[in-house]
């Protein structure tokens, strides 16, 4: 079950981003999406009709809007950065170490790959539950973990709703 969930994930994703649907593509798309399903179905399925996966899911769904609004903020504040005629002065990176609370490894996967996916932070290293993220300045690491890890953690949780 949880091999059949995870290709018809890969596939409608290779399909919504190829965009092309002739036998060569497709027949490629149905070979990769099957491989990568074989390789990885449990990682994500364990026990696919528990109620702590399905909810897991919903959570995550809930999370998604939420990063892509921080994307979006964290986009236009590169934009000023990179526009900004004292540019060169105004950008000041940092690499910061900081300690998770994080448990699962799903947990801190979404969180490292969330802070990676929002421009001007890059997850370089993570080693037992610290982390070193390098920013291009203070401004966008100075959250960090804060409520990005808060809402990562809440829907892993088993308490949360």
């Amino acid at each position: 079950m949880s091999f059949a969930v995870t290709f018809v994930i890969m596939l409608t994703f290779w399909v919504f981003f190829s965009g092309l649907l002739d036998w060569w593509h497709l027949s490629w798309g149905v070979l990769s999406s099957a491989l990568v399903a074989h390789i990885s179905h449990d990682f994500l399925f364990t026990d696919i009709r528990s109620k702590g996966k399905l909810r897991e899911a919903a959570n995550f769904l809930r999370y998604v809007p939420w990063l892509l609004y921080q994307i979006l903020i964290a986009n236009i504040h590169i934009a000023y950065l990179v526009l900004h005629p004292r540019m060169a002065t105004i950008i000041d990176p940092h690499i910061i170490r900081f300690r998770t609370r994080l448990k699962k490894d799903l947990a801190v996967v979404t969180f490292a790959n969330s802070i990676t996916l929002t421009p001007g932070t890059i997850t370089i290293l993570i080693q037992d539950d610290i982390f070193y993220v390098h920013g291009i300045d203070q401004r966008v690491i100075v959250g960090l973990p804060g409520q990005m890890e808060q809402r990562v953690d809440a829907i892993y949780t088993e308490d949360s709703t």
